[in-house]
């Protein structure tokens, strides 16, 4: 079993072209249970961001490697407690981001987070 959540649909988790690896869209789905464990914005961020580790490890990469990263809320008003977390998993010089407040998430998530990494 893989250290991240399957794809639920017709997609991949991620994919590798010219030396750039893009990692789709990760929600807070624990990969053991297949369950969005935590109704928290902080512990849904932190399983997301680990969802998206588990992903650079398999590539042997690090988050360092990450150059940017897409976040979609649920609440916009979350992204304070967001940041909180999100600022423990990088350190400067910090990913490009984009963060956007959504109508909805799939499975009733409250983040999403996709990223681009260098493999070079």
């Amino acid at each position: 079993m893989s250290n991240y959540p399957k794809a639920i649909g017709s997609y991949s988790a991620y994919r590798e072209a010219n030396g750039l690896l893009f990692i789709s869209g990760q929600l807070p789905i624990n990969p053991n249970s297949g369950e969005i464990e935590s109704e928290d914005i902080k512990e849904q961020t932190k399983q997301s961001l680990k969802n998206i580790g588990a992903i650079l490890e398999e590539n042997g990469i690090s988050y360092d490697r990450v150059l940017k990263t897409t976040c979609f809320l649920a609440n916009i008003s979350d992204f304070a407690a967001f940041n909180e977390v999100y600022s423990e998993f990088f350190q400067a010089p910090y990913p490009a981001r984009s963060a956007f407040a959504v109508k909805d998430l799939p499975k009733g998530a409250k983040v999403e987070i996709e990223v681009i990494a260098s493999k070079g």
